[in-house]
């Protein structure tokens, strides 16, 4: 009964934020459909700049996530991990690789 109280809670949440989500798409559905009853279309927006903003966001995430995972080496057994890098440092290195992997996507990928 204790557990209860805590996973109804955080399946509230997550109801509570896919429907947002949801509704987000349902209006972006009816406004597409508005549109095209009076033969209209919407306009693009490709700036170019989305994937380097977000490889610059998602680096910067990593990056701080691996200097303070970094410091769970100083507690776990130094023999069994080499420069104090154990499985703990995934969580910051798959989004530092990830964001890295965008910002390069970005120009090499950059028309002129």
């Amino acid at each position: 009964m204790d557990a209860l109280i805590p996973c109804l809670g955080i399946v509230t949440i997550l109801i509570i934020i896919f429907g947002f989500l949801a509704f987000l798409r349902y209006m972006n559905y009816k406004e597409t459909i508005a549109l095209a009853e009076k033969g209209l279309t919407k306009p693009e927006k490709k700036s170019g700049k989305g994937l380097l903003r977000w490889g610059i966001v998602i680096t910067a995430l990593g990056f701080a996530l691996s200097i303070g995972l970094y410091t769970i080496g100083f507690v776990a057994d130094e023999n069994n991990y080499p420069l104090r890098l154990g499985p703990w440092m995934l969580g910051g290195f798959v989004p530092l690789f990830l964001g890295l992997g965008l910002i390069l996507l970005h120009y090499l990928t950059e028309k002129e």
